[in-house]
């Protein structure tokens, strides 16, 4: 069995421990803010040591050596070592609540503590430029929105998922409680019927079945769904030859319940057997 990498990178304060928390829960060996300089030799010496399956977190702290990070990840696939990058992110709001409310320093903050929201602003900024490289090669997790359990709960899906080829995830959210940051395309069906305004399918979600056979009545259900699978039937092909591991698609609605679950649930299925699919409904988790 080849020896398998998942290195786990993102901005301060965006559940990155927590990440770490549920690959340890899954079996893996797990190092938090490994200097970037030892990534190679660490693998090879844990491969021998402990097993086949790491799992490496790396932060802003290593700044000055991340550049070279994309560059050894490569390295090791060449050598046969099954890499996996996640990356989370969060939207800056978010992140100045959490450091707030924690009254945690930025690992960027010279003087030990950030003088005012601005300046923690302009930090976090900074920070998303030095990530930027890393971002662009990872699997990207929104946890602006998402408990520590969900957020668990998508490393683990993750994991399920076989190395190798390409993954499709296909995500159900509220435009109320903002877009993804994560989401490769994202879809805006608000203006299709919405199942809130009959009165026997408000409390329930996209995932039951009256809902569904409401939304399959509505012709402007399936035309969105059509044009939907014809965008990503022609546009994905193109991301995979560009070896794309993981492409992440959001649908929105008003309240992520029903119309968006639908879709996520229809498209996923339209999908699975081509790619690896995932499902997630960001509002209906986080109940």
């Amino acid at each position: 069995m080849p020896p398998e990498i998942v290195l786990i990178t993102g901005m301060s304060g965006s559940g990155k421990s927590v990440a770490l928390h549920a690959m340890e829960d899954a079996g893996y060996y797990c190092v938090d803010n490994l200097p970037p300089e030892l990534l190679s030799a660490f693998v090879e010496l844990e491969h021998k040591h402990h097993g086949n399956r790491v799992a490496i977190a790396m932060d802003v702290r290593s700044a000055t050596s991340l550049p070279q990070v994309p560059r050894d990840l490569q390295r090791l696939k060449t050598q046969g070592v099954l890499v996996q990058s996640l990356f989370l992110d969060a939207t800056t709001g978010t992140l100045v609540r959490r450091f707030s409310e924690t009254r945690r320093r930025h690992p960027l903050s010279n003087d030990g503590h950030v003088q005012g929201r601005q300046a923690l602003v302009e930090i976090i900024e900074l920070e998303r430029e030095l990530l930027a490289d890393l971002r662009e090669q990872a699997h990207v997790i929104d946890t602006s929105n998402i408990r520590a359990s969900q957020l668990q709960s998508y490393v683990k899906s993750l994991l399920s998922i076989a190395p190798g080829g390409m993954t499709l995830v296909f995500q159900s959210f509220a435009f109320k409680r903002g877009i993804p940051v994560d989401a490769d395309y994202v879809f805006d069906v608000r203006m299709l019927p919405n199942p809130h305004y009959e009165s026997g399918l408000r409390e329930l979600t996209g995932l039951d079945e009256p809902v569904a056979e409401f939304l399959k009545q509505q012709p402007e259900v399936s035309t969105m769904q059509s044009h939907i699978e014809q965008f990503l039937t022609h546009w994905l092909d193109v991301l995979e030859q560009n070896h794309r591991n993981y492409v992440t698609v959001a649908i929105g609605c008003t309240g992520g319940q029903h119309r968006s679950v639908f879709l996520v649930q229809q498209l996923a299925k339209a999908f699975e057997h081509r790619w690896k699919v995932l499902r997630r409904h960001r509002e209906l988790e986080g109940r």
